[in-house]
């Protein structure tokens, strides 16, 4: 922790400050692997993991710390979220002044503290931000650092980065050169930001570009790879057609968000060579997509996730929270990759270690062990026997402290959010939003650049 943060949580009077505790439970899921430490504890100090290990094994030094049972229950890691747009509520309300552009940044931030905050009531301690206009993911990150909000950790990206008129340009720096894109991925790391994120297609929801087609050549996304991997950030790559993420994979990209694997003709159709060489490489991919196209009965919102798995490609827990799904559909979307096929407990280690170590964070959180952060939840019972367990939160810890959870309405799955609104509609309705949207962008796309 720096000097800054550390002073700034002395002086900070709305939360106490975190003492050495020890916690108590059933079963800890250590994240690192599928293994469980029955009759477990854990001790925390500073902020951080001291001791972690069955109870009858507890050092002495620990033996005296104030002590929190609680039984039949289970301690993980903090969940992690790879790929959440916190600024999103604020597309569905306005400041009511004459001038509500005026307060934008302002809006922006305040809204991205409601998400995160949501996502923290369930569990989610770390959460990657892919794409906040104005920077205001950062201002977020640094609120939550110094104490003046708590929230979960956060891994921000800034604005993402596409070509002139593309994939979210509203939202996004836009470049046309290699020489655009050299400036804004150091405007980025000039204004803070721990990764980059890129449009390396078109998406669903942008009119006038087409998910299907590639964005960059492999050149361009070479170029802003290698300098953002200078400036020690990671990229994440936006993208659906399966050419956009050949080339992602070809510049040396490190998470590709959706993964859709959709052909020119607007088509999905899965590439196994291409998902062998994103395992290969260790690329990891969160598979939230679109539903296939032509339709495909009773898929769920992770379509590609487990042929994915099944060659050995990493999978995390990325929702695309904000843009898609609300923050209560947290858990839901776990449920979803298991449904796809991914075992339990490789579930958990994609909302655990695997995810901290896609946003960056392995060896800092996402496992329950000694010098790891103190980023943890309790859940009544075992979420390796239901992840049913994950909804029954009895506490959750970020740095070390304990989080005031607030209620979160439960997510209902038999409704999602329309694409780029706050408008809920029903499955069938999502299907036939993005059928229209498919055909929308095939009849006016942007020109489509060559490799």
């Amino acid at each position: 922790m720096s000097q800054a943060i550390a002073a700034s949580r002395a002086i900070d009077t709305t939360s106490p400050p975190a003492g050495p505790r020890l916690l108590t439970a059933d079963r800890i899921f250590t994240g690192d692997d599928a293994s469980v430490i029955t009759q477990g504890a854990v001790a925390i100090s500073d902020g951080q993991i001291a001791w972690a290990g069955k109870l009858a094994d507890l050092p002495v030094i620990h033996a005296g710390l104030p002590r929190t049972e609680y039984g039949d229950a289970t301690i993980l890691p903090g969940l992690v979220e790879t790929h959440a747009h916190l600024d999103a509520y604020s597309r569905a309300a306005q400041p009511d002044v004459p001038d509500p552009e005026r307060h934008s940044p302002g809006w922006e931030t305040l809204s991205s503290v409601k998400i995160a905050r949501q996502l923290a009531s369930l569990g989610v301690t770390t959460v990657q931000s892919l794409g906040a206009r104005d920077y205001t993911d950062v201002a977020l990150r640094e609120a939550v650092n110094l104490g003046l909000v708590d929230g979960p950790r956060i891994v921000a990206a800034g604005p993402p980065i596409t070509f002139t008129g593309g994939h979210d340009w509203v939202d996004g720096s836009e470049i046309d050169s290699i020489a655009d894109i050299l400036h804004h991925v150091r405007e980025h790391h000039k204004a803070g930001t721990d990764a980059i994120k890129v449009m390396a297609t078109g998406g669903f929801m942008s009119h006038s570009t087409a998910p299907w087609n590639a964005q960059f050549s492999t050149d361009q996304l070479r170029a802003l790879i290698g300098d953002a991997h200078r400036l020690g950030k990671h990229v994440a790559a936006h993208a659906h057609g399966s050419e956009g993420i050949r080339r992602a994979v070809d510049a040396g990209i490190d998470y590709i968000a959706h993964a859709t694997f959709i052909d020119p003709d607007g088509q999905t159709r899965f590439d196994p060579e291409l998902a062998d060489e994103i395992a290969e490489r260790g690329i990891f991919v969160d598979g939230c997509a679109p539903p296939s196209f032509p339709p495909v009965a009773g898929e769920t919102t992770t379509p590609r996730a487990y042929e994915l798995y099944q060659h050995g490609v990493r999978i995390v827990a990325g929702h695309d929270i904000g843009a898609v799904y609300p923050a209560s559909a947290y858990s839901f979307g776990l449920k979803q990759l298991e449904a796809s096929g991914l075992p339990r407990a490789e579930v958990l280690i994609a909302a655990t270690s695997r995810g901290a170590a896609a946003v960056g964070l392995a060896g800092v959180t996402g496992v329950v062990g000694a010098g790891y952060a103190a980023d943890l939840v309790v859940v009544e019972g075992d979420p390796l026997a239901s992840l049913d367990a994950l909804d029954q939160i009895k506490e959750v810890i970020i740095f070390g402290r304990s989080f005031s959870r607030e209620h979160v309405p439960p997510f209902d799955p038999g409704v999602r959010l329309a694409a780029g609104t706050q408008t809920r509609q029903s499955p069938q309705d999502a299907r036939q939003e993005w059928i229209r949207r498919k055909e929308r962008a095939k009849a006016h796309p942007l020109p489509r650049i060559t490799a």
